[in-house]
C-alpha cells in the first residue's frame, strides 16, 4: 500500500493521545479510532520524549488492544474457586473500595509506644503501599500521593529514575 493511501485510512478518525504501556520511559503515542476501534496507533511527534519514534515494543502495542485474549472487563474469583467470573465496574469499584476500608480499619493507628514509653500519636495505617510509574503524568502522580496519604499510609514509591 502506498504512503498516501495509508493516510487516507486514519484520515477521518479520532486522533487520542495515549502512552505507550511497555516500559517507564512515557513515550507518547497517537491512537486513531473510527467507529469504536482502534484502526491504527503511530509515535506522538509533538511529544518531547520519543519526538514520534517507537521502539519495536511500542510500534506493536496496537496488537495488545486486537488480542482475542485481552481482558475487557473486571473478572472476580470467589474465595476456593478455582475459575474466574466476569463482573461489572460497579460490582468491582465497590468491592475494591469496600477492601480498602475494611484494611484501613483493620489496621488503623492512632498511637504508638516509643522504647522509652511515651506515647505519641502516628494517625497512619501501615498495610498498604503505593508504587508509582514513570508513565504517569506529574497529575496522575499528585493524585495517588493524595489518596495514599488520606488512607494514612507512607509507604509511597516511584519508579522514575531512568
Amino acid at each position: 500500500m502506498k504512503d498516501w493511501q495509508e493516510s487516507l485510512k486514519t484520515a477521518d478518525a479520532k486522533k487520542l493521545n495515549t502512552i505507550c504501556c511497555f516500559c517507564s520511559c512515557g513515550c507518547g503515542m497517537t491512537a486513531s479510532v473510527k467507529e469504536g476501534k482502534l484502526i491504527g496507533l503511530e509515535g506522538d511527534p509533538n511529544h518531547p520524549i520519543n519526538q514520534g519514534a517507537l521502539c519495536s515494543k511500542g510500534a506493536a502495542a496496537a496488537e495488545l488492544h486486537r488480542s482475542p485474549d485481552r481482558i475487557a472487563q473486571p473478572l472476580y474469583r470467589k474465595g476456593y474457586s478455582n475459575s474466574w467470573e466476569a463482573v461489572t465496574w460497579d460490582f468491582a469499584l465497590s468491592f475494591i473500595a469496600k477492601k480498602i476500608y475494611q484494611t484501613r480499619e483493620k489496621y488503623w493507628e492512632s498511637q504508638e509506644i516509643l522504647s522509652n514509653g511515651q506515647t505519641i500519636a502516628v494517625k497512619r495505617m501501615d498495610a498498604v503501599a503505593f508504587f508509582g510509574s514513570a508513565v504517569c503524568t506529574n497529575e496522575e502522580t499528585y493524585l495517588e500521593k493524595k489518596l495514599a496519604l488520606l488512607l494514612g499510609t507512607s509507604y509511597i514509591e516511584h519508579q522514575a529514575r531512568l
